[in-house]
């Protein structure tokens, strides 16, 4: 079994957004040489995030408005517990835990193997500093 582990590293210069990292995955698999076996995307940070699902902007921002509902920037600490600790972050950790940790995607035939319009996004919601993310790459 062949094992490949690659980190890209992220600066989103915003507090929130999302980043279509499709590409940057799909060399990472290319370069593993891998023909079958799994892809883990995932972010290494607690106020980041990575999943799947549609480049298309209008959807982007219903995910950034509904998230800022869910859980609203406010960097005092009267609303998260967590700021008290002298972060400002508190709505970040609870828009990861919405947004998920990682994805797992088939490699077929040397390729990410997705349905249709899917694509692998790095969700930021504490930008402004560099992140990691491990991709890495199992299989024969």
């Amino acid at each position: 079994m062949k094992s490949h582990t690659v980190h890209l590293t992220m600066n989103v210069p915003a507090r929130m957004d999302f980043v279509n990292i499709t590409r940057d995955v799909a060399k990472v698999v290319a370069d593993s040489g891998v023909e079958e076996g799994l892809c883990l995307v995932n972010a290494m940070h607690i106020t980041a995030s990575v999943f799947i699902n549609d480049d298309e902007p209008g959807l982007h921002e219903d995910y950034k408005r509904w998230l800022e509902q869910l859980a609203p920037f406010d960097p005092s600490p009267s609303r998260y517990h967590h700021n008290r600790t002298g972060e400002d972050n508190g709505d970040a950790h609870h828009k990861r835990q919405v947004m998920g940790r990682e994805v797992v995607v088939a490699v077929t035939k040397g390729e990410l193997d997705f349905g249709p319009w899917e694509q692998i996004f790095y969700g930021e919601f504490d930008g402004r500093r560099p992140k990691r993310v491990l991709v890495k790459v199992i299989g024969e």
